[in-house]
């Protein structure tokens, strides 16, 4: 019989990262309706025209924060911090004036909001997903161009975070989608939990690259980006955008509608998964000496 450790390295998946929003979350509702009611319920004055600015003015605050603090601050300033420079700005861009006070009250309102029920939901098929994973093996976990805000509140709250072995922030590493480092960072941090965390692995073999699936929907940060590090790397088109999976279908990528899909992609393809068949034999090796 042949041994898991004599199968080609590209044709087996020993861990998974996955991206969050739009991968594993759902974001819910619309900026505009998230910002607008912070403010009216803040007591600001927000006209109807105002309010349709907001996406695109958020959207270059975001852009003008990320370039004065990128990776969310990384070691600079806090992830709240930066939030809270990156809603001030995004305010002031669409000409509504606040005070101090009224300026912290409708940040507190607006990042309650995206910590909460109101703003993130979890796709039907995230938690089967990442319980496959587990059954299988394979080491699954984020990796993700956000802060450590997901980890710490947000996917406990959707119930995700009992089902994942590590969480790869770019805010934590220093470095975003789609540099090379921080798919580096996952591998390292997937590392550990090979076995699952259940046996001593001091003689299991490093997790290389091409041992690494990656799920995202982007295709420049995660598809390029995923594949660039020497992954495996697959789409999925959740809102059925038929001409953006087209492109992405165009530039080579894998598109799929959801995990599911990825879980037949995989059985389809005949991939070896996990590392359990080695963490049992390294346990029984263990044993013997």
């Amino acid at each position: 019989m042949l041994h898991k450790s004599a199968v080609s390295s590209s044709r087996r998946i020993r861990a998974i990262t996955c991206d969050v929003t739009g991968t594993l979350v759902s974001f819910l509702g619309r900026i505009e309706d998230h910002y607008g009611d912070a403010a009216r319920i803040c007591g600001v004055d927000l006209s109807s025209e105002k309010k349709l600015k907001i996406p695109k003015c958020f959207n270059a605050a975001y852009k003008e924060t990320s370039e004065a603090f990128p990776c969310f601050g990384n070691d600079d300033i806090s992830a709240k911090e930066w939030w809270r420079i990156c809603v001030k700005r995004s305010f002031e861009l669409v000409g509504t004036s606040m005070d101090e006070p009224s300026q912290e009250r409708v940040f507190q309102r607006v990042y309650a909001t995206f910590g909460s029920h109101a703003a993130y939901g979890v796709f039907d098929d995230a938690q089967p997903f990442l319980k496959w994973c587990k059954r299988k093996g394979i080491a699954c976990g984020v990796l993700s161009n956000a802060d450590e805000r997901y980890g710490d509140s947000i996917l406990p709250m959707l119930g995700l975070s009992d089902h994942m072995h590590f969480l790869t922030f770019s805010k934590n590493v220093g470095c975003e989608k789609p540099q090379q480092q921080i798919f580096n960072a996952a591998i390292k941090e997937a590392q550990p939990w090979l076995c699952l965390g259940k046996e001593t692995k001091e003689n299991i073999q490093p997790l290389k690259p091409e041992e690494v699936l990656h799920i995202g929907n982007d295709f420049h940060k995660d598809y390029i980006g995923a594949k660039e590090a020497g992954f495996h790397a697959v789409l999925l088109d959740r809102y059925d955008e038929k001409e953006v999976a087209e492109g992405w279908r165009n530039g080579g990528a894998l598109v799929f509608k959801d995990l599911i899909d990825v879980v037949e992609w995989l059985g389809r393809e005949q991939y070896e998964l996990g590392s359990t068949d080695e963490c049992l034999l390294t346990s029984k090796e263990q044993q013997h000496t």
